[in-house]
């Protein structure tokens, strides 16, 4: 059976679980890094040098990296459905699965940290407004492109909305006061009403 190392507090190990859960795809997955440790054991080290979450095994083939582990998967088990058929979307819902990593990974990141696991007397107040700044900057830009498209790569849900959906549940949860978006605010609604975001990400507290 296939298997994923990682907690599932982790917004990286949530993407593949949602990725999993959308197809039906069986799996286990197994607690590892935060206060589970284990990531720097050799086992582990073997499968991911990086020693970090999640990491796939699946019949003596491994790999890590989030995105690409949901690539992998959408491919393997949902090639046409949550991996576009047409050429065309399937690269903007990788264009929009690179974003998350370069623009709204690293602006919602800060402010996670600093508020849910830094203590209150040593948060970096600094930090927290610099990166909500950009948080909602890049709101902005999902918005405006969901004011175009249903989802994020065209009128269908695909793995490109996965990554963008794990950030924008914690940005949701994290700035509760923030401007009008009403297109993101849509699409939010509808994929955190789907019974593999749920299951995965929604149910799981933010910690």
């Amino acid at each position: 059976m296939l298997k994923i190392w990682g907690r599932n507090t982790s917004a990286n190990v949530q993407k593949v679980m949602w990725a999993l859960a959308e197809m039906g795809v069986p799996s286990e997955r197994f607690d590892v890094g935060g206060a589970f440790g284990k990531t720097q054991d050799d086992f582990y080290l073997k499968m991911n040098p990086n020693s970090l979450v999640p990491s796939l095994e699946e019949d003596g083939f491994t790999m890590w990296e989030s995105n690409a582990i949901v690539r992998y998967l959408g491919g393997k088990h949902g090639a046409g459905t949550l991996e576009p058929a047409d050429a065309h979307t399937r690269a903007r819902a990788n264009m929009w699965m690179d974003w998350q990593l370069s623009v709204l990974g690293p602006a919602i990141t800060p402010v996670f940290w600093q508020m849910i696991r830094v203590s209150e007397d040593k948060r970096d107040h600094n930090v927290i407004a610099v990166n909500t700044e950009k948080s909602l900057a890049a709101a902005k830009i999902m918005d405006a492109q969901l004011g175009r498209t249903a989802y994020l790569a065209g009128d269908a849900f695909t793995y490109g909305d996965i990554p963008c959906g794990v950030m924008i549940y914690r940005l949701t949860q994290l700035l509760k006061d923030r401007p009008a978006t009403p297109h993101l605010d849509r699409w939010y609604a509808d994929i955190s009403g789907r019974d593999a975001f749920k299951k995965e990400v929604g149910s799981v507290p933010l910690s």
